[in-house]
């Protein structure tokens, strides 16, 4: 081979990576912002948090141990973790879940400016009680959280099984256990003859 074919060659493979990292485009999923794990995070217009300077990094709410199921008119605990960007401190006074049942916020929830809250510690502070069905994890309910200062703020938040990362968690009042597995029996071995 000569050493023109050579250069070649070596240029080609060198290029390939660059070229090939080309066609992921400008729509590409490495290009867009995403939530590490089930539970979701405030995105509004592909940027995290809202334009009211409100950041909600992990918002679920917890469902029951995975094959089970939170009973109708049972209870779940709502967990966020929310960063106020704005200059003052603000307040998450109330949230609503819709027709998906009664959320109730124990106090309150202060919010100074620049410091990560979890609402969730060291008990969960936000409950939606009254569910209209039962669910057993994946569903999503769509919340809308009202600040003092930065007003309402939607967002949908999966139910998400006390499984994973989830499992160290209390569980969800309520919460039916799956079902135990009953063994059936087997038929006996035929012997060799």
């Amino acid at each position: 081979m000569t050493s023109r074919r050579w250069i070649v060659v070596a240029a080609a493979f060198l290029a390939a990576p660059a070229i090939a990292g080309c066609g992921a485009g400008f729509d590409a999923t490495t290009n867009k912002p995403y939530a590490p794990n089930e539970a979701q995070a405030l995105i509004e217009q592909g940027a995290y948090g809202s334009k009211s300077g409100i950041q909600i990094p992990q918002a679920f709410i917890l469902g029951p141990d995975s094959g089970g199921q939170l009973a109708w008119r049972g209870s779940a605990p709502i967990y966020l973790n929310i960063l106020n960007t704005g200059g003052a401190p603000d307040t998450l006074q109330a949230v609503s879940a819709g027709n998906m049942g009664t959320v109730k916020v124990t106090a309150p929830i202060q919010l100074p400016s620049n410091q990560l809250v979890n609402t969730g510690k060291p008990a969960p502070q936000i409950m939606l009680e009254g569910i209209p069905k039962s669910l057993r994890g994946g569903e999503s309910i769509k919340l809308d959280l009202q600040f003092a200062n930065a007003g309402i703020v939607s967002m949908n938040v999966p139910v998400v099984t006390r499984s994973r990362e989830f499992k160290g968690y209390p569980p969800a009042p309520n919460a039916v256990p799956a079902p135990t597995p009953t063994p059936t029996p087997s038929a006996p071995a035929e012997e060799a003859h």
